[in-house]
Formats: structure tokens, sequence, C-alpha cells
């Protein structure tokens, strides 16, 4: 499990690697938010080389989503069509809260306008 993190513009890029399961969401959540709380006008979080997304880990995504709406920013997702995270995230809904892309460039447009 890794996060890391880059700026350009008026967006924040966050990339979550490894698997986002109990052991994983415990150590990135705090920093997921803190990052994302801190971040520019928009927030991307880049979950296409994710390999596993348990609840846990969409606990942290939501409660990061509510900390950049209630900033004023918009967060978007990088997730690829044919993972499980991309049935993860659909079978919970969490795509009709956070909008859900296959490329950073397209998460980024959405994550500014």
């Amino acid at each position: 499990m890794a996060i890391s993190y880059s700026d350009a513009n008026d967006v924040r890029t966050i990339m979550i690697t490894g698997r986002l399961d109990v052991d994983g969401a415990n150590s990135v959540s705090a920093q997921l938010v803190d990052l994302a709380q801190n971040a520019k006008k928009g927030v991307v979080v880049d979950l296409s080389t994710l390999k596993f997304l348990a609840s846990i880990g969409i606990r942290a995504l939501v409660t990061s989503a509510k900390a950049v709406k209630g900033r004023g920013g918009r967060m978007a997702l990088v997730v690829d069509s044919n993972s499980t995270v991309m049935m993860s995230i659909k079978a919970t809904g969490i795509d009709q809260l956070v909008p859900v892309f296959g490329s950073t460039p397209e998460a980024e447009k959405a994550a500014v306008a």
C-alpha cells in the first residue's frame, strides 16, 4: 500500500497503489483525507493501479470527497473500467457521489470544471 501526490495548476493528483483493504486503509485513510482537505481547487484520486478496494477504503474515499466538497472543491476518480475496483465502486454507488473516469486528463478536467 502506497500513497503519493503531485500538484499541477489547480489540481492535486493523489495516487494510491496496492490494496486498499483493512491494513492498507488504516495507514492511508488519514493521509488521504489530509491530502484532499489541504489541496488546491480540484482533487483527482488515481486508483488505476489499485488491486483491491474494501469497504473501509470506500469509506476513506467518501470522507475525502465530502472534505473536498466542504471546502468548495471537486473530486474525481481514475479507475480502470474492467477492474474489481470499478465493480466495488459501482456496487456501492460511489460513482453517483464522485465522478469516475478512465484517464487522468479527463478526471483533471472534471475536477476543475
